[in-house]
């Protein structure tokens, strides 16, 4: 018996105020996706300042950056299992920041993409120590209750980021985004070092040792749990990069509406939050499973019709925004309980699970979405495709981790 079969009460872990520490947590989180999101209006002027005319591979500032944030992902998880999660998180935090000053100075291209690999490597940190850090308090469906609360509050920023960008660009050109993520990133470092303690516990402490690192991979990759549900978080993740990968250029020259792709993004952005919010009030009652395997079920079924009316030519602008938003409130009601699931029976290598967890899902998942990114082609088909092929991808590796019982508690 698990605490996934009966609801778990809230630990009285949190080492703050519930309500700031759930702020935090979604500040943490949403570092990254400020990276990310804030530079999808300035991927034009990045490429006609630094030389580069095909317009596929501008999309590599974003891929750079990801494809940094998951292989760190292996380095970090013993570091926070070791020395803490607060020390982690300073040191990381601080060397995004020095990450994103060179960002701004680039003068190629290729030094550009070089800083965002270690930007990314080096926030990735902020994963991991989150979700140990959530994990050290909380676990079950009281963990995905806080995750989904978290996750809520962070989609303020993918809402927001794309804005940001659009506004930066008025004022200044599209090194001043990084200048912006530099400062934020010091703002939260300097919340971190005033009120964040230590949640680890001095006898969670584990040493540095390659026995010992490759013992918890093993464990985090032999888990039913953790490895299956790893895998079909690891499909819609691919999903999502895609998104990130095509969404200028669709907005751009399919739609032919660049100031509308802030709105755009908000509106899926919006959706994702609103999903999390539910997830947070339904899943003490209605559990993990049954919520997140509805909900690839539910992602399958709009991203089949998206790609059908495509297919036909009727995919214009309101339609793509409504089905879209529709798509990513099913990857986030799916992602937020799957997280949850995977770190089920991984609370005594919580910073090494999440690690290689995070390793899986996010290097695989850019690499996925990279594919979908780069098949565009003039259309929306090779995304909504996309998200078909890996929902279904997702569903598949959910029925092998449940052995085919889907939607219990």
């Amino acid at each position: 018996m698990t605490d996934a079969d009966h609801p778990t009460p809230d630990l009285p872990g949190a080492p703050i105020g519930f309500v700031e520490f759930v702020c935090l947590v979604a500040a943490l989180m949403a570092l990254g996706a400020l990276g990310t999101d804030a530079m999808l209006p300035a991927l034009p002027a990045i490429g006609e300042a630094l030389g580069v005319a095909d317009e596929n591979r501008r999309q590599f500032v974003v891929s750079a950056f990801l494809g940094g944030f998951g292989i760190a992902h292996l380095i970090h998880g013993p570091l926070v299992d070791r020395f803490g999660r607060r020390r982690v998180l300073l040191w990381a935090i601080g060397a995004y920041v020095v990450a994103s000053v060179l960002a701004a100075v680039s003068a190629s291209f290729t030094l550009l993409l070089a800083a965002r690999v270690a930007g990314g490597a080096t926030v990735a940190a902020t994963r991991i120590a989150t979700v140990a850090l959530v994990r050290d308090c909380y676990h079950g469906r009281a963990m995905a209750r806080v995750m989904s609360i978290a996750f809520m509050v962070f989609m303020v920023v993918p809402i927001l980021a794309p804005s940001v960008g659009q506004l930066v660009l008025v004022f200044g050109d599209w090194r001043t985004i990084f200048w912006v993520i530099a400062g934020t990133a010091a703002a939260l470092l300097a919340w971190i070092a005033v009120r964040l303690p230590e949640t680890l516990r001095p006898e969670a402490v584990l040493p540095i040792a390659p026995a010992r690192i490759v013992a918890g991979w093993r464990i985090a990759l032999t888990d039913r749990l953790s490895l299956g549900y790893t895998l079909a978080s690891t499909m819609l993740m691919g999903g999502l990069y895609g998104y990130l990968n095509s969404i200028q250029q669709i907005m751009f020259d399919i739609f032919q509406r660049p100031h509308l792709l802030a709105a755009v993004f908000a509106g899926t952005a919006a959706t994702m939050a609103a999903a999390n919010l539910l997830n947070a009030r339904i899943v003490m009652r209605l559990g993990t499973r049954r919520i997140a395997h509805s909900a690839v079920v539910g992602m399958i079924a709009v991203a089949g019709l998206h790609l059908t009316l495509a297919a036909s030519g009727r995919d214009g602008l309101v339609v793509f925004a409504v089905l879209q938003a529709l798509t990513m409130a099913c990857f986030g009601l799916a992602t937020s309980n799957f997280s949850a699931m995977a770190m089920e029976n991984m609370g005594a290598i919580a910073g090494t699970a999440s690690s290689v967890q995070g390793f899986l899902s996010i290097t695989a998942g850019v690499a996925i979405g990279a594919v979908i990114g780069l098949a565009f082609d003039g259309t929306t088909m090779p995304m909504v495709g996309g998200f078909l092929v890996v929902g279904i991808l997702s569903l598949g590796a959910v029925a092998l981790t449940e052995r085919g019982r889907l939607f219990g508690r």
